[in-house]
């Protein structure tokens, strides 16, 4: 029985465990793109609107933490900033959770250490509580602008040597689609945090590095497939769309693999460790996490693939066959055989053999005829 005919018994979850699917995303590259387009759009209007809630840690200035109680809550923490000179406009005043303690932080900017010993007096009084039980920290805002910065630049460093190996270890195309894919990842989850408003502390940067290098492993799963893509079906005429086509399909059920066993343990982190237990230290960094995989998962299919397939047709072995790419039947038999030839151009062979043999059998040969055997012939006389 062929590969083709066990394979057409399969489910859609059959031939997505065995790397048999055919599905054309580079015929629905469009409606990937368009999805990340508005994901973008929202992100740069919120950050320019809204901008982006850094933590005390990036924006410097002065944080107390007082427990909850019955005459302390978040006005009664404003009007302890507003008796002592502190504008409240742009205070940060939160409730945080933790388990079953209830506290109330209060982040504004750099303060005179009178001011913060004072504030931090009559928050514990307005608490009824020791005043050893509010917390106190400050940072400057230079120490504050030196870690932006060291971010920034990780960042960029971070980007450039991968850009170098990829165009190193495969070619320059690559190194380009998957810098613009983590691009985008960071972007979008940048964007999140915008527009939900977390905060944005150490532990969202240490994420944001980390999304990095999962859009980049899960990028470099489907490049390397179709680099060997590449050099399987060199020396026949099958468009970049094909070889794009071919490998994300066969390598779809690893990153889908990949990106679960990724998933799960964050959303337990997220779940678990900020929900049940309050761990609200986690949240930041869980949210950035888990946002980070959805999207780099979602960009090595849809968009760092599509790339690079857009960037090779322009080279001259695949400029003529630009737009052309098989689908459906054609495109599954490749995926399952490997092979450069599609089932349209099997189909097409197996017609012409039954044609042929419609033809003979209707024009039977002389031979066919004979309903005895030939006469021998005679012996020519000398």
């Amino acid at each position: 029985m062929s590969n083709e005919l066990v394979t057409s018994r399969r489910g859609i979850l059959g031939r997505l465990y065995h790397g048999e699917t055919s599905f054309d995303f580079v015929g629905k590259r469009k409606i990937g793109f368009a999805i990340s387009l508005i994901l973008i759009v929202l992100t740069l209007g919120s950050l320019f609107s809204r901008g982006l809630n850094l933590g005390i840690d990036f924006e410097g200035g002065v944080a107390w933490q007082v427990p909850s109680s019955a005459t302390m809550d978040v006005d009664a923490a404003r009007s302890v900033l507003s008796d002592n000179g502190v504008p409240t406009e742009n205070a940060k005043v939160q409730t945080l959770t933790n388990g079953t303690t209830t506290s109330i932080r209060i982040q504004v900017g750099d303060q005179t250490s009178e001011v913060r010993a004072k504030i931090q007096t009559d928050l514990a009084t307005k608490a009824k509580v020791d005043v050893n039980e509010v917390s106190v920290s400050s940072v400057s805002s230079s120490w504050g602008r030196s870690i932006t910065e060291k971010a920034v630049r990780a960042l960029i460093a971070f980007m450039v040597l991968v850009g170098i190996y990829i165009a190193w270890r495969f070619e320059w195309r690559m190194a380009l689609a998957a810098i613009l894919a983590m691009l985008h990842d960071v972007l979008i989850s940048v964007g999140v945090y915008s527009i939900i408003g977390f905060e944005v502390t150490p532990a969202t940067v240490v994420a944001f590095l980390t999304i990095l290098g999962f859009s980049l492993y899960d990028t470099i799963v489907v490049f390397d497939k179709v680099k060997d893509n590449i050099d399987k079906f060199g020396v026949s005429r099958t468009s970049m769309a094909d070889i794009t086509n071919v490998s994300m399909n066969q390598v779809l059920m690893r990153s889908l693999n990949t990106s679960l066993a990724a998933v799960l343990p964050v959303l337990s982190l997220l779940i678990l460790g900020s929900g049940v237990f309050g761990a609200i230290a986690l949240r930041e960094f869980a949210i950035a996490l888990l946002v980070g995989l959805i999207t780099g998962s979602y960009s090595s299919i849809y968009i760092a693939s599509p790339l690079l397939s857009i960037f090779k047709q322009r080279e001259t072995r695949y400029k003529n066959l630009k737009g052309i790419h098989a689908t459906g039947a054609e495109l599954a038999h490749m995926v399952i055989t490997g092979g450069a030839t599609g089932a349209k151009s099997i189909r097409r062979q197996t017609s012409d053999s039954v044609d042929s043999a419609q033809t003979n059998q209707a024009s039977p040969t002389s031979t066919a005829l004979l309903t005895h055997p030939p006469r021998p012939r005679k012996k020519r006389r000398r």
